[in-house]
């Protein structure tokens, strides 16, 4: 609120409208002189500043007139009479979360925002979570969409208070006629602002005192013109730039409409006509533009605003929302009786996206909030429901922003829907709708014919049956005469819509050649699919109401009979079977036209269906003739089962894919419930009123059969025969489904539940399958429901899924019992899988293949004539003549297909027979078919039961012998029942006994095979044992010289002689007493070339595959800004470990000369793949490694381990010479006389006079205690040295190449000392031992990467050795003070100890001789330089601990009191280094501390020396004291870390004072700067919530913090640091290398060392990053109930952290395997269109 003179302003001014009689115009007056003066006053719109003014000199007052006093006063007053509102009402936002209770919800519409969600008892009921398409609004506390908990805690308090419908707040009487006296200007003002158009002139109160030439080219958005377009049509019309165009084209997007040019009438006209022509030159329909004068432009932007503050004043009472719906909905004016809302719906079309949310949204937080007005509104909608629709159609924009989009919100409330209906006849009017947007395509015969259709029209067609479905989704509980007057009224338009479906698109078979042109068949299934739920709903609503379902089905009816399409055109004829006539019409679907469209047909079998449910069908008589014709009703379903048969068996090939497509779908899961299903059951239907010899009859008939059956055709054409055996095998199966398929309720006394239940049997007998698969093959109710949770665990058994993969039900060994090998929604596949499956299960379980028919439950009384069929002659001479013709081995007349299924009609019927005399007594039963069997053809020897046994021994019928038996079983115990005289009380023993005496023989017999062949096996096997052990006898010093693993060549065992075994014994790595590393001889294959060699310093390189990249997996300081890596030389790394270097190998060996053969094929080859730079990026030199598909950047060239031999007498000699002093002197002694530390300022003065090198002669001091020449190496090697150097420098600092630069030796001791850390990190997080742990392969990569850098000094000129050895030595000694040196807390020790170990032999350089140190030198080097360190890393380790001791203790030991003496003198030269730390407090930290520099150190040495660990380094069993002692054992230090220091106690005080006095050191203390602790902590990913929708509601509050609109944006975390991220905006992309990306490659550059992995809250999807161009995504770590991911939330189920997912993605960052990940994902999907990854 203003204050000060504008308050006055405002309060004078309402004061003086609250005078006013009429309102009106002198508002209108000061609005038309207010308004053009605050908006649209230059090109550009100046928000902040216009909001500011419109709140001050527009709003204030209004609020003041409206509250009649100070805004704040009144609303304060009207907060506290007034109730907090029963409903939420949010409206969604597109990308938005919602929820909906399974359990709970009416019908799957009614959701829930997070927030309400949240807080509702639904959150812990079965849910389902989407992302709004935008436009819905939340439907807490509306009492008709939930069935218990209607509201969330927040809502439940207005609930209380606004139960009422229909109730009203009252208003104080003043303040309710101010409010509908400003609102009624208001809102006029508002809808004529926004319905205005370009030719109307503005309202006389609103014209301006003076007409200003002002204008603006406004250009409104469309979905016909691309983004791309509409910049280059700006850019040619209104010649404005790339990025202005960019901006104005996302803003006409956002908005849907824009200004592009402010000016005189003339120049925008020009700019108009000049957008129109450039436009129409790239699309055939020009860009829509308008030119508005700059008032009626501030009007409109006035106009929006107005919106928005309606929304806010709406919200502070009901009241005022009552009065605002009141007024909405009030006629405009005398002349126009349309309402204001009424006016806004029908105006919708032609407001742009911007106006359009604004209204949409304000109708919902109003009309829609209030019972009875919603109700009104309702009416007003209905209205206008197909003038709505036509513009719907005819516009372009999405639906989500259509008024057409609140049809959800009314028609899915059951109250409102049964009003509707009644009194508006909305169903018909639905329909009628529907009708008439249709109607173009109907055909001269009335049926609709779709060629040629408008696909994007025909989808917005589409919406309209979604609201037929919405109207219908509740069934009424009560019925009134009008709402049955109004429902058959529905009925009959939707009949008449049918009816134009009945037999459309008829297919006639082509003979001769192919089809030319495939007919369109899309348009009719998708009008199909729509349909399907709704004609099961109309058959749910007629079923509700008995005499509703009558008059239905006499409206069905009559309208089948006037379908006049797809007559018969032959006259009736008599045919002869059997001795039994059949007088029909013949009709070949070969050869007529014929449709697989028949929608009333099958509505009219679905409703006869519920009749015999009901019992209705009493009562049927009274509205139809039930002696109608039933083979009639069957005909249409019967041909279109006929034509799914003739296309299976590949007659109607020259029809093309169209056809097929069709026949997939007519039995397709999406489609099959209303189309194949219900013409069985049509089937059934007339099977159960005709005579069943007629009725087969006529199944042979159509089939083409008749002919062949009766014996009249003889044909020597293959392919016919063929056709007929397909054709019988397909009317065989159609038998067993007309017969065998009961599980329908009405059909047989079963519910809906053992319908699902039987589905499920089936599905699971095919495989194992996830719940996903499950639902997917399961059919949908018209609320998205399968019933699958209801029966899953009646049936199956789940099986939890592992860390890859998903969970899977088993099928449960009980129910397979009810497993039918025929059942009818089996595809071809699925019924080969599944018998193959149970066949293999019934073989291991009783030795017995045959998969006998279940038992059926009994038809109900209508349909009990169909058993009929089973015994009749017909029946009978069909099963006969088909295995006749196997008996008489006429073999291109049969199949063993067709026999499989005879003999399952021949099971079948005795199962029915069997059934029948066990429940009654034989005079009862009627049903004869094993009479039949053994009599009919018997004469000849041809009977039923005699052919069944000659089948028998029939080699062709090998796989069906079981089956055979089978069925001779059961004529034995049928027979049995028939001879009884009482059978039902004996059936188990007369089952059971002829069942023991056939298969005890078949058992037996099968039983001694199988013992013979287990004889057979284990002869051979005891063969094979014998030969091999006379081979390896034989071949015994193969055996003894071949290395264990020939992929690596492992060291071989023996040793050269037995006095080096006793000196390998010695494990220790470093000193004079350094164990001796064995002899290896490396005998390598070629994974390429297969060829053998072995390994040798002279000889040609071999190589390893490797990766080099850069690494943040153990930075301290995430996100920490980095040097300048042009200039910036890595000799000391920081502790904190920002971004290291690591190399990586699968450990993979090639020749050298093979691997660059390989590599320029590889790059040759993925130059001209199509977005290779996808997969690899060419220029880092990427490729695969060829045998396990690493990705790979580069080699190591594998270099032979020097054999080193200790002179362990001249070892002790020298190490008794020299001491550590005398070490430090000589060191430094060369280090000047080389002049590495002389140059310049670096000149040390102050020289301790502990290291002081007074004598000259020291110089060459080093040289004397022994030297060797160095190791040379071939050029091969030598080439393969710097390929790896140059690799490892060019990716460690992101720079071009340069084998010379001084950097590349500090960059391979840097990458191998940081891949130790990062092995023994990981080796640490899993728990595993040091040594031993790793893989052969992966160990052999670690030796070669450490051989490798160790070779490094040999191909850098030595200076430059010398040079850097010198800088790492100054970080540790004290009279080197050379500039830039760090003190001790910033420099990480191990890698100076790699540097410095790898860097010492060019010490020993001379001018003219190349020399190293021999064995003995090196030890005692490394053993001083690890001395030195270690004592630098105690002191490191103490002075970074900085939080006080967490218990207390006492200094009980020796290693306490050490610690205890060395902080006391650290105190002396350190400042700010507390005093009253505990020696057991330091001993315990420093333990703690300096492990993980013992573990790299371990692994360092070991794989340079090749000196074995000890054995309790190779166990997780040893203490952790055990392997500390191990640890120091291996490398030669005291246990006792703090005995370093009393050793050496004459050189530790300039040392201490080196490391402690440094003026950094003090200023780390006082906390100036950050202290890395040790250990270092263990990175680890985020945590992540257990319950997914946690994570959705971070989601959901999350705010962009660049943008501050609440468009679609995508949430995504960073798994490394928990930084939520704006991805795939505009708004958040920044430069990066100068080149623009998106927030989540930026920030992985920052975070990750340019990997990045992310979750996207709203996707479910994590996004692995490994560059700026590459990524791919990566499931993620939440599973449902069921096992299973849920990428996009597409199914939707309740998600939880799986530990186990969660984990491998760890493991996958700190294996660095996020870029061979990618790689590999990348490599297995074939990538058509290149997605933009840095924009991510």
């Amino acid at each position: 609120m203003a204050e000060g003179e504008k308050t006055l302003n405002a309060k004078e001014l309402s004061m003086k409208w609250k005078e006013l009689s009429d309102l009106g115009p002198e508002l209108l007056r000061y609005l038309a002189e207010q308004v053009p003066k605050i908006y649209c006053l230059g090109p550009e719109p100046q928000l902040t500043q216009e909001e500011e003014q419109a709140g001050a000199l527009l709003l204030q007052p209004l609020e003041w007139y409206l509250f009649g006093e100070d805004p704040g006063t009144g609303l304060e007053k009207l907060q506290q009479s007034s109730t907090s509102s029963q409903l939420c009402g949010r409206v969604f936002k597109e990308g938005e979360t919602t929820y909906s209770c399974r359990d709970c919800a009416i019908d799957p519409t009614c959701v829930l925002c997070m927030d309400c969600f949240q807080n509702s008892v639904h959150r812990n009921h079965r849910y389902k979570m989407h992302s709004s398409s935008g436009g819905g609004f939340c439907d807490c506390g509306d009492l008709e969409a939930w069935k218990t908990g209607p509201s969330c805690t927040t809502h439940e308090q207005g609930a209380a208070g606004d139960m009422e419908t229909g109730a009203e707040c009252v208003l104080e009487a003043g303040l309710r006629e101010r409010a509908q006296k400003l609102f009624r200007v208001l809102l006029r003002y508002t809808v004529d602002m926004l319905v205005w158009e370009e030719r109307f002139e503005l309202p006389s109160e609103l014209q301006p005192s003076a007409n200003e030439d002002a204008y603006y080219c406004v250009l409104y958005n469309d979905e016909h013109h691309s983004y791309d377009h509409v910049i280059y049509t700006l850019q040619r019309s209104v010649h404005c730039n790339q990025r202005e165009a960019h901006t104005h084209t996302a803003l006409i997007d956002k908005e849907g409409r824009r200004a592009v040019k402010r000016g005189p009438l003339q120049a925008c006209r020009e700019a108009k006509e000049l957008i129109r022509s450039n436009s129409e030159h790239i699309s055939l329909q020009p860009l829509r533009v308008e030119i508005l004068h700059s008032h009626v432009m501030a009007h409109q932007s006035f106009a929006l605003r107005l919106g928005n503050w309606f929304q806010q004043i709406i919200n502070y009472s009901v009241g005022f929302r009552q009065v605002f719906c009141q007024v909405m909905l009030e006629p405009r004016s005398l002349v126009d009786s349309h309402s204001l809302v009424g006016s806004l719906m029908l105006y919708d079309a032609k407001l742009y996206k911007g106006a359009r949310k604004i209204v949409h949204e304000l109708i919902v937080c109003s009309l829609l909030m209030e019972t009875e007005y919603k109700r009104l509104f309702a009416i007003e909608f209905a209205k206008h429901y197909k003038q709505l629709q036509i513009d719907f159609i005819n516009d372009d924009h999405e639906h989500s922003i259509s008024i057409t989009a609140l049809s959800v919100q009314i028609f899915t409330v059951p109250t409102l829907a049964r009003q509707l209906i009644e009194e508006g006849n909305v169903l018909k009017v639905i329909i009628d709708t529907l009708m008439e947007m249709l109607s173009e395509h109907l055909d001269n015969n009335n049926r609709f014919h779709f060629q040629g259709y408008n696909s994007d029209k025909f989808f917005r067609i589409q919406v309209v049956f979604h609201d037929l479905k919405y109207i219908l989704i509740s069934k009424p509980a009560v019925w009134t005469r009008k709402l049955r007057q109004q429902f058959l009224e529905g009925l009959q338009m939707f009949l008449r819509m049918l009816s134009c479906m009945q037999g459309m698109e008829e297919v006639k078979r082509q003979f001769g050649q192919h089809i030319e042109v495939e007919p369109e068949w899309e348009a009719g299934f998708s009008i199909q699919i729509q349909l399907r739920h709704i004609l099961s709903m109309f058959q749910d609503w007629c079923s509700a109401d008995e005499e509703v379902l009558l008059q239905a089905f006499k409206e069905s009816h009559a309208a089948l009979r006037q379908c006049t399409n797809q007559t018969f055109h032959s006259e009736a004829t008599d045919s002869y079977m059997c001795k039994h006539i059949l007088h029909s019409r013949p009709y070949k679907v070969s050869q007529e036209p014929v449709s697989i469209h028949l929608p009333i047909s099958r509505l009219l079998a679905g409703l006869y269906v519920h009749l015999c449910r009901t019992g209705a069908i009493e009562r049927l008589r009274e509205y139809i003739d039930t002696s109608c014709d039933f083979s009639l009703l069957m005909e249409y379903p019967l041909r279109c089962v006929v034509l799914a048969a003739q296309v299976s068996a590949e007659m109607w090939r020259r029809n093309g894919l169209s056809l097929v497509s069709q026949v997939y779908y007519y039995q397709d899961v999406k489609c099959r419930d209303e189309m194949f299903d219900k013409d069985v059951i049509m089937l059934q239907i007339a099977a159960s009123k005709l005579d069943p010899n007629s009725f087969l009859m006529i199944i042979l008939q159509r089939f083409e059969l008749f002919d062949v059956f009766n014996g009249n055709i003889t044909c020597k054409d293959q392919d016919l025969v063929k056709q007929w055996n397909r054709l019988t095998e397909e009317m065989l199966h159609l038998l067993i489904i007309v017969t065998g398929e009961r599980y329908i309720p009405g059909i047989s006394h079963v519910l809906k539940e053992d319908m699902t239940m039987r589905e499920v049997i089936h599905l699971l007998c095919i495989e194992p399958m996830a719940h996903s698969s499950l639902v997917k093959a399961l059919p949908e109710n018209e609320n998205n429901e399968t019933g699958l949770e209801n029966v899953i665990h009646k049936v199956a058994t789940f099986k939890k899924p592992g860390v890859s993969g998903h969970g899977l039900y088993e099928v449960k060994k009980e129910c397979l019992k009810e497993f039918n090998p025929f059942f009818y929604h089996y595809s071809k596949s699925q019924h080969s899988k599944a018998e193959d499956a149970q066949k293999k299960r019934r073989n291991q379980e009783i030795n017995d293949k045959a998969l006998p028919p279940p038992v059926p439950p009994a038809f109900s009384p209508d349909f009990a004539k169909i058993v009929q069929l089973l015994c009749c002659d017909i029946f009978v001479y069909v099963l006969r003549t088909v295995l006749q013709r196997a008996v008489e081995d006429r073999a291109t007349l049969w199949n063993e297909a067709m026999i499989q299924r005879a003999l399952h009609l021949i099971a079948q019927a005795l199962i029915e027979e069997k059934q029948q005399l066990e429940t009654c007594s034989e005079e009862e039963v009627a049903f004869d078919f094993s009479l039949k069997a053994k009599k009919n053809g018997s004469e000849h020897g041809k009977s039923l039961l005699h052919l069944l046994g000659r089948l028998k021994g029939l080699p062709p019928l090998e796989a069906q012998k079981d089956m055979i038996k089978w069925n001779l079983q059961m004529f034995e115990i049928v027979k049995c029942l028939r001879e009884k005289s009482s059978p039902s009380s004996s059936t188990s023993v007369d089952h059971a006994k002829p069942e023991e005496s056939v298969q005890d023989k078949e058992k037996a017999e099968r039983k001694r095979k199988a013992e013979a062949a287990k004889l057979h096996r284990q002869k051979i096997m005891a063969q094979m044992s014998a030969m091999q052990k006379n081979f390896i006898e034989t071949h015994k010093m193969l055996y003894e010289s071949t290395p264990e693993s020939t992929g690596q060549g492992g060291p071989s065992e023996t040793l050269e002689s037995s006095s080096a075994m006793i000196l390998g014994e010695s494990r220790v790595a470093v000193g004079p007493k350094r164990g001796v590393t064995l002899a290896e001889r490396e005998v390598l294959t070629c994974i390429l070339c297969q060829e053998e060699q072995e390994v040798q310093a002279r000889g040609p390189a071999m190589v390893l595959t490797a990766c080099v990249q850069r690494s943040a997996v153990l930075t301290q300081c995430r996100g920490k800004a980095l040097p300048n890596t042009e200039t910036f030389v890595p000799l000391y790394m920081s502790p904190d470990l920002a971004v290291g270097t690591h190399t990586g190998s699968c450990g993979h060996v090639m020749h050298a000369l093979c691997w660059q053969k390989y590599f320029e094929a590889v790059q040759n080859t993925t130059r001209n793949r199509l977005h290779a730079e996808l997969i690899f990026d060419l220029e880092n030199a990427e490729y695969l490694c060829p045998l396990c598909k690493s990705l790979c950047n580069t080699v190591i060239p594998i270099i032979p381990l020097e054999t080193l031999k200790l002179n362990y007498e001249n070892a002790e000699l020298v190490g008794q010479l020299l001491t550590l002093p005398r070490w430090i002197q000589i060191i430094l002694a060369r280090i000047k006389g080389l002049g590495s530390a002389t140059q310049g300022d670096e000149k040390s003065s102050d020289i301790d006079s502990s290291f002081s090198v007074e004598n000259p002669a020291d110089f060459r001091s080093i040289l004397s205690f022994g030297v060797q020449a160095p190791t040379r190496y071939s050029d091969s090697i030598n080439e393969m040295l710097v390929v790896c150097a140059t690799t490892v420098y060019r990716v460690g600092l992101k720079v071009a190449p340069n084998e010379i630069d001084p950097r590349v030796p500090l960059m391979t001791w840097n990458t191998c000392a940081f891949t130790i850390q990062a092995i023994d990190n990981m080796l640490e997080e899993e728990g595993k031992p040091l040594f031993g742990s790793l893989q052969n392969r992966q160990h052999a990569g670690l030796k070669a990467l450490v051989q490798f850098a160790a070779a490094q000094r040999l191909k850098s000129p030595q200076a430059v050795i010398q040079k850097h050895f010198t800088g790492l030595f100054a970080a540790l000694i004290p009279n080197m003070k050379i500039e830039g040196t760090p003190c001790i807390l910033d420099v990480d020790l191990f890698h100076l100890l790699v540097g410095l170990v790898l860097a010492i032999p060019a010490l020993y350089q001379e001018e003219a001789v190349d020399l190293q140190p021999s064995p003995v030198s090196s030890s005692c080097n490394h053993l001083y330089i690890l001395h030195l360190i270690t004592m630098a890393h105690v002191v490191q380790i103490v002075l970074s601990s900085d939080d006080p001791p967490g218990m207390m203790g006492e200094d009980a030991g020796e290693e306490d009191q050490a610690a205890s003496e060395l902080y006391q003198a650290m105190i002396r030269c350190t400042e700010g280094l507390r005093g009253d730390l505990p020696g057991w407090c330091v001993a315990e930290r420093v333990n703690k501390g300096v492990l993980p520099f013992l573990r790299c150190t371990a692994l360092f040495f070991s794989c340079l020396t090749g000196v074995a660990p000890p054995e309790e380094l190779s166990s997780t069993a040893v203490s952790p004291e055990g392997q500390m002692e191990a640890l120091c054992s291996y490398l030669a230090l005291p246990r006792n870390l703090f005995q370093l220091f009393q050793d050496y106690k004459e050189t530790v005080p300039p040392l201490l004072q080196r490391w402690c006095g440094d003026p950094a050191v003090s200023q780390a203390l006082k906390q100036e700067a950050s202290v890395i602790q040790y250990p270092r902590k263990r990175n680890r990913l985020i945590e992540l919530p257990e319950d997914y929708s946690c994570l959705l509601n971070q989601a959901c509050h999350f705010r962009c913090p660049k943008s501050s609109d609440e468009d679609k944006k995508h949430p995504t975390l960073c798994l490394f640091c928990g930084a939520m991220l704006c991805s795939q905006s505009p708004c958040c992309q920044e430069e990066v290398d100068g080149e623009e990306v998106g927030a989540c490659t930026a920030h992985a550059a920052t975070c990750g060392a340019g990997v990045g992995m992310f979750l996207r809250i709203r996707e479910c999807e994590v996004v692995l990053m490994a560059s700026k161009t590459r990524g791919s995504t990566y499931p993620a770590p939440y599973l449902d109930d069921y096992g299973e991911t849920d990428p996009q939330l597409g199914r939707g189920n309740p998600l939880h952290l799986s530990p186990e997912r969660y984990k491998k993605l760890h493991q996958l960052w700190q294996q660095h395997c996020i870029m061979e990940e990618i790689a590999r994902s990348l490599e297995v999907v074939s990538v058509m269109f290149a997605f933009e990854w840095q924009m991510l």
